[in-house]
C-alpha cells in the first residue's frame, strides 16, 4: 500500500511539473504526442503560473501548434454590439477609436469547446513568443475532431517572416494599434507576409469575397493593421495582401469607430449590400483561429 501511494503522488507531481508554456515545447518533449486538448502553463512574470487548457496540433509541418484564439462572427448585422469581442460591444463610437482594445491588452474570453461558436482569447496569445503564425477558417459549430478536415483553409507563415514582426499578436498590435485614424489607405497599413498553404490554395481564398473585392487585394498573404479610405483599421487580412482601400470587405477585427456605415463589427463589411462585394457565405459563417508555434 505504501508502495502505491508513493507511486501515485510520483505520477502527479510528474503530470504537475510536466506543464509547458507552448504546444512546442510539449512535441519537442514528446515527439508522439496527438492532436488535441493539452495544459499549458504561463511563463511571463506576470502570469507566472496560471495554466489553461487548449487545443494543440501536433502534426501540421512538424507539429507543436498552440490555438491561442478565435475571431467568430455571431450576428453580421449587429454593428459592433454584444459578442463583437474584436472590434467593439460598447457600438459605433467616435470617443472610443480602438474600440474593446481586446488586440493589445490581457483580456482573456470565451472556452476552448467553444470556438467555433464564440470569439476566443486565452493566455498564450500574449505569454508565448512565437516563431510562426498560422491560421485555420472553420466552418461555425464544427465539432474540434473535425477542424482540420473541416477547414476551408489552412496556412502558416515562414518562420523567418514572422520573427521580424512577432513575436506574438499582442505585441505587434501594441506597435501597430488597430484604432480608427492611426493612418492613411495603404500608407500606414502594417506588415504583410507570405504563406504557405497546409489546406487550400490562391483560388479558394479568392472564392471566398467578392468580384469586385478580389481585385483590391493580392493572395498569399496575411496582413496586419489594414486601413480604408476613412481612416478606420482593420486587424487581420486572412490569405490576402490589400492593394486598396476596402480592406473592410475582406479583412476582420477593428477598432471601435468606423466612418462609413455600416462597416463595425469583427467581419466589418463582409455582408455588404453590393453583391459584388459581400463575402461568401461560406466564409461569413466560419471562425478564424490563430495558432502559434
Amino acid at each position: 500500500m505504501f508502495f502505491r501511494s508513493l507511486l501515485f503522488l510520483t505520477c502527479m507531481l510528474i503530470q504537475h511539473s510536466g506543464a509547458q508554456s507552448s504546444c512546442k515545447e510539449l512535441k519537442t518533449q514528446r515527439p508522439d504526442l496527438e492532436d488535441g486538448l493539452y495544459t499549458l502553463r504561463a511563463s511571463h512574470a506576470q502570469e507566472h503560473g496560471e495554466e489553461y487548457q487548449t487545443y494543440c496540433d501536433m502534426t501540421s509541418d512538424g507539429g507543436g501548434w498552440t490555438l491561442i484564439a478565435s475571431i467568430h462572427e455571431n450576428n453580421l448585422k449587429g454593428k459592433c454590439t454584444v459578442g463583437d469581442n474584436w472590434s467593439s460591444q460598447q457600438g459605433n463610437k467616435y470617443n472610443l477609436p480602438g474600440g474593446d482594445s481586446n488586440w493589445s491588452n490581457r483580456k482573456t474570453f470565451g472556452h476552448i469547446v467553444s470556438v467555433t461558436e464564440d470569439d476566443y482569447k486565452n493566455p498564450g496569445y500574449y505569454d508565448i513568443d512565437a516563431a510562426s503564425l498560422a491560421v485555420w477558417h472553420v466552418p461555425n459549430k464544427t465539432p474540434m475532431h473535425q477542424w482540420k478536415d473541416l477547414s476551408l483553409l489552412r496556412y502558416h507563415t515562414h518562420c523567418s517572416a514572422w520573427e521580424e514582426h512577432g513575436p506574438n499578436l499582442f505585441q505587434l498590435f501594441t506597435r501597430i494599434p488597430v484604432k480608427h485614424g492611426m493612418g492613411r489607405c495603404q500608407i500606414n497599413n502594417g506588415p504583410s507576409i507570405s504563406i504557405e498553404y497546409d489546406q487550400g490554395d490562391d483560388d479558394v481564398v479568392r472564392s471566398l469575397y467578392g468580384t469586385a473585392t478580389r481585385v483590391s487585394f493580392e493572395t498569399g498573404y496575411i496582413s496586419f493593421r489594414a486601413i480604408n479610405t476613412d481612416r478606420s483599421a482593420f486587424a487581420i487580412c486572412s490569405g490576402t495582401k490589400p492593394t486598396g482601400c476596402k480592406p473592410e470587405n475582406h479583412c476582420v477585427g477593428g477598432g471601435g469607430y468606423v466612418t462609413l456605415q455600416p462597416n463595425c463589427g469583427d467581419f466589418s463589411r463582409f455582408d455588404d449590400t453590393d453583391a459584388t462585394f459581400k463575402a461568401s457565405t461560406a466564409v461569413s459563417e466560419a471562425a478564424l483561429l490563430l495558432f502559434y508555434n
